[in-house]
């Protein structure tokens, strides 16, 4: 793993500018994935679309075909280069989000969702991969934060920028307009990332093997099970958030867009960053805070959502919601980092794959249904409200795996002593 006295002049430049692309990547990414959920309305009329059909291919459509895709295609970035991994899915996925603009009914449109689904499962793997073998050990949570912090930002141009858009165009020249200009930072992309360099005598080894060895780390088991659980509680709020403001407070679709687009793009992208920047500063004494401080974040944010969404009061809401997405977000990016600081390079890519897999099936999977469940328990239109706050208790769940994961990462970090010493915490 490289180290602080090798992060100097042109590997230190070659690493920021790598990282700035990877993020344009990743927020080309988010813009494409949020596209969809913003036009469902004109689609659904449009098409003769029911509900059913259209959450079918907002949601199944996506995440099933990621979820699935992500692992072999991680397999593929730990064998090869994986700046041109990067640019093929980008150039693939973007083509997909324009050839949903271009759909004739259900199952057109579901395909290209899923094309869509497919090429975006590449980015993530061989993105986080790049840089934990660009950046020193110390500097990798920061590092994979900031690319994160892509995902609140996609999510405000999405719901703010796509709003704009199908106020002023019609639906499929949306898509064309959103996903055609992918195939441009591909090509940018291809001449500014670097590709790190790799131990020449250290080759891929078989999937089923790097999964089994992964899953014998205590720490992964439990940290794993902590981010799929508190990305549960996420993406209800993600999705319900939106209607919440609308049936609760009665704001308009349009300014409901624009608030919880600003609160999870400013109050996010600042969680994001903040957990990868504490959580690396933290393991200069002791690397288990690496964990703990989004342990933290997650049951601290608690209190807040609760408030914010059992108030009557907009403003009172908005600044609960605000302060509870810092907390929530700190996981997005340095979440990851834990998972990289354990494996050698030749399996990163596979190892976030693997992590993604976790939060994509059982979280982004689940907590949707879930909430909706809940809420319809309850009855009613004010029933999102009670459904999201209920929904917090989750985070309390993710903490207590949290808390099993830094009981073993010390241990875990020794199993591959040269890793332990890059990180600086040995």
């Amino acid at each position: 793993m490289l180290s602080e006295a090798e992060f100097v002049g042109d590997r230190r430049r070659v690493a920021y500018v790598s990282l700035g692309m990877l993020v344009a990547v990743n927020v080309m990414s988010q813009l494409d994935r949020q596209i969809m959920s913003v036009l469902i309305e004109p689609i659904r009329t449009d098409l003769h679309l029911s509900d059913t059909e259209m959450g079918f291919i907002v949601g199944t459509a996506f995440a099933v075909f990621y979820t699935v895709a992500g692992l072999p295609l991680g397999r593929i970035a730990d064998r090869a280069n994986r700046r041109n991994v990067i640019v093929a899915v980008l150039t693939f996925w973007s083509l997909m989000t324009a050839a949903c603009g271009l759909a004739r009914g259900y199952w057109t449109l579901f395909a290209a969702r899923v094309g869509v689904g497919i090429g975006e499962a590449g980015c993530a793997p061989a993105a986080q991969s790049i840089l934990a073998d660009s950046f020193p050990a110390g500097r990798v949570g920061r590092a994979l934060s900031t690319y994160q912090m892509a995902i609140p930002i996609g999510i405000l141009v999405g719901l703010s920028g796509g709003g704009w858009l199908s106020d002023h165009f019609p639906w499929r020249q949306v898509f064309l307009m959103v996903g055609l200009p992918g195939i441009l930072v591909a090509a940018v992309a291809y001449f500014v990332i670097r590709e790190p360099a790799r131990n020449p005598r250290e080759s891929a080894e078989p999937m089923g093997k790097v999964l089994r060895e992964l899953w014998s780390f205590p720490t992964i088991r439990q940290h794993g099970l902590a981010l799929s659980i508190q990305t549960l509680t996420l993406a209800a709020t993600a999705t319900f958030n939106f209607p919440f403001m609308i049936r609760v407070h009665g704001l308009s679709g349009a300014e409901a867009g624009l608030i919880i687009g600003l609160i999870t793009g400013i109050a996010g992208a600042f969680g994001t960053y903040l957990g990868g920047d504490l959580g690396d500063r933290l393991a200069r004494h002791d690397p288990r805070w690496r964990i703990g401080c989004l342990g933290v974040g997650a049951v601290a944010s608690i209190p807040f959502s609760v408030g914010a969404y059992l108030t009557d009061s907009l403003p009172l809401s908005i600044v609960l919601l605000t302060f509870g997405a810092i907390g929530s977000y700190m996981y997005a990016g340095a979440g990851h980092a834990v998972s990289q600081s354990l494996v050698t390079p030749r399996r990163r890519a596979m190892t976030a794959a693997s992590m993604l897999f976790m939060m994509n099936l059982f979280g982004y999977g689940g907590g949707t249904v879930v909430a909706g469940a809940i809420s319809d328990a309850f009855g009613g239109e004010q029933g999102i409200r009670y459904s999201l706050a209920v929904m917090q208790i989750f985070l309390v769940w993710a903490g207590i795996h949290y808390a099993l994961a830094m009981r073993t990462y010390r241990a875990d970090l020794a199993r591959n002593p040269s890793l332990f010493d890059a990180a600086g915490v040995a």
